[in-house]
């Protein structure tokens, strides 16, 4: 039965026609590497204009689910990878080991009661608050990754009354909370940056990125951080060499 866009609904067209190439993508039925229909194909099927399918594939590549390939194509992407980390270290001690000097501007900080994403990475209640960092991290005053860390506030009470510029937050945490950080686990896949992530990284929009999913863990295996990180493509020689 072939799939139909509802335009009696307030959901955005474009964003009906991204979660079903999702769905496609996830049931194995667009698999890593297979093409995806061109915007005038795409836009004949759906009845919809070749705009809104622009909009839609866009932000998947954005978001790392597809790949263009300049004359050729756009493709699916491949799966992003996953890793367990057995060597745990902040941004701040990688870039000292690494002989930059670390740095970090705070760009917000709110305290919010838990989503439902932030109640399953977190392993807390839906009334419970939640703490979050946005910072641009430096090294040697260079903007090196966009990151945005969730801290449970009924682990860490009055964390939220620090000041997170320059500072480490896991040796705060270590140091004042008698919490060992032991384990983490992340996952990583590839994007292109948006306009708002190209000003913070002074880069262009559309550059390469790598956009990072990490959890951090205690020596009981329970979830003290949930961190999204956007880092600039120059930056991953520094995380990985």
């Amino acid at each position: 039965m072939k799939f139909v866009l509802n335009k009696n609904t307030p959901i955005p067209l474009y964003y009906q026609l991204k979660q079903w190439i999702i769905e496609q993508i996830e049931r194995g039925d667009l698999k890593p590497g297979d093409v995806i229909p061109s915007e005038r194909e795409l836009s004949e099927e759906f009845e919809i204009s070749r705009m809104t399918v622009r909009q839609a594939l866009t932000e998947l590549v954005n978001e790392g689910k597809l790949v263009r390939e300049r004359g050729k194509g756009t493709f699916v992407a491949e799966p992003k990878i996953s890793q367990d980390l057995f060597r745990l270290t902040s941004f701040s001690e990688d870039m000292k080991s690494r002989g930059m000097t670390p740095g970090a501007s705070v760009i917000d900080v709110t305290v919010n009661t838990a989503s439902s994403v932030l109640q399953k990475h977190l392993n807390v209640d839906a009334e419970d608050k939640v703490l979050i960092i946005k910072r641009l991290r430096m090294a040697d005053d260079k903007p090196m990754a966009l990151e945005t860390a969730h801290f449970p506030l009924s682990k860490f009470p009055g964390l939220d009354e620090q000041d997170f510029n320059n500072m480490s937050i896991y040796q705060y945490i270590e140091s004042h909370y008698n919490t060992a950080i032991s384990s983490a686990s992340q996952s990583i896949e590839v994007g292109l940056a948006n306009e708002t992530e190209a000003k913070l990284l002074d880069i262009s929009p559309n550059s390469p990125i790598l956009l990072i999913e990490r959890m951090t863990y205690d020596g009981h295996r329970q979830p003290i951080e949930y961190v999204t990180s956007v880092y600039r493509g120059t930056a991953t020689n520094c995380m990985w060499n």
